[in-house]
């Protein structure tokens, strides 16, 4: 029965994703915003609400491998994992504003939370205080400002693109989709997060091992597809945005409520796992440099996850 839930639910996340992003791509056209930035905004803060759920409830019942997990597996997936699929589906494109200033900022909050979270900057503790929280939360309100004002300034809007790859529907009906998908998503998401879990603890595998991994990879399964669905429709600008986009958000706006709620320290997260996710927060600058992400370079990335899951799989004792 664990199972057939589990295919049911994926079969959800693909239709909500589906609909998700038409809709998000038909709201861009018609306000005249970039494909990168509702992929960013909508499609990527969207995606990340099942993060937003597991890691706010992990904080509020004290599970701190959960809450802080969820966040750095989740990230790690959504580079290494969603990307390097994308990328062999089709080649991502990147561009000037991508390197100048999205890519890095992704690296730079990624390198600021692991100094906060093991005490080498801010009030020297081993957690994420309250401190901590706010200063995360002021970056994630910067990222959505600084990301408009530039939208509107550049006048970024692929329009050619935009117009291939969504159909032509009213206002309201790009709303509902959106809306609709969103739903979908979430409520798929759970019952998906819910069986995976349930399964992993039959097998013995520990909170932190299962956070990181099935929690994150499972709460991440909107990105990918939201990912697949926009590189099909050869929007890589969408699907790119979506994953930095969630990751920002991941690490600015779900650790920082997080943190506010309660401290974030103690855990069983170690220096490795944030490290990997630095690591994967450059690949894709370092990757794209030359204006494209190619499908070799999405090999590498998926090869580098299937490492580090290895890595972790060692850490464990499998009672199948």
């Amino acid at each position: 029965m664990e199972y057939l839930i589990l295919l049911v639910s994926l079969v959800g996340i693909i239709l909500g994703a589906d609909n998700l992003v038409s809709g998000s791509v038909a709201m861009a056209r018609r306000f005249g915003v970039s494909d990168f930035v509702i992929g960013a905004l909508i499609v990527g803060i969207g995606t990340s609400m099942p993060e937003f759920v597991v890691s706010t409830y992990g904080a509020l019942t004290g599970s701190v491998d959960v809450a802080v997990g969820n966040v750095v597996g989740s990230n790690i997936f959504n580079v290494l994992g969603i990307l390097g699929i994308t990328a062999l589906i089709c080649p991502i494109v990147v561009t000037r504003s991508n390197m100048w200033f999205d890519m890095p900022f992704c690296i730079a909050v990624s390198v600021l939370v692991t100094l906060l979270s093991f005490g080498f900057v801010g009030d020297g503790q081993v957690s994420l205080g309250r401190l901590d929280g706010a200063l995360l939360f002021v970056l994630f309100a910067l990222f959505i400002y600084i990301s408009f004002v530039r939208d509107r300034r550049s006048g970024a809007t692929n329009v050619e693109s935009v117009a291939e790859s969504a159909p032509h529907m009213k206002m309201w009906q790009a709303l509902l989709r959106v809306v609709g998908g969103l739903g979908v998503l979430i409520a798929s998401c759970h019952f998906f997060v819910e069986e995976a879990v349930a399964i992993a603890t039959a097998w013995g595998l520990d909170e932190a091992y299962i956070s990181i991994t099935l929690i994150a990879c499972g709460t991440s399964l909107p990105e990918l597809a939201a990912s697949l669905v926009a590189a099909a429709k050869r929007n890589t600008q969408l699907a790119l945005g979506n994953i930095v986009g969630s990751n920002i958000f991941n690490i600015t706006f779900i650790l920082g409520i997080g943190s506010l709620i309660t401290e974030l320290g103690g855990g069983n997260i170690t220096i490795i796992d944030y490290a990997v996710m630095i690591v994967a927060a450059l690949l894709p600058m370092i990757l794209g440099a030359s204006g494209k992400i190619s499908r070799v370079s999405g090999a590498l990335m998926l090869a580098g996850f299937v490492l580090y899951n290895i890595y972790l799989i060692g850490t464990q004792n499998i009672n199948l």
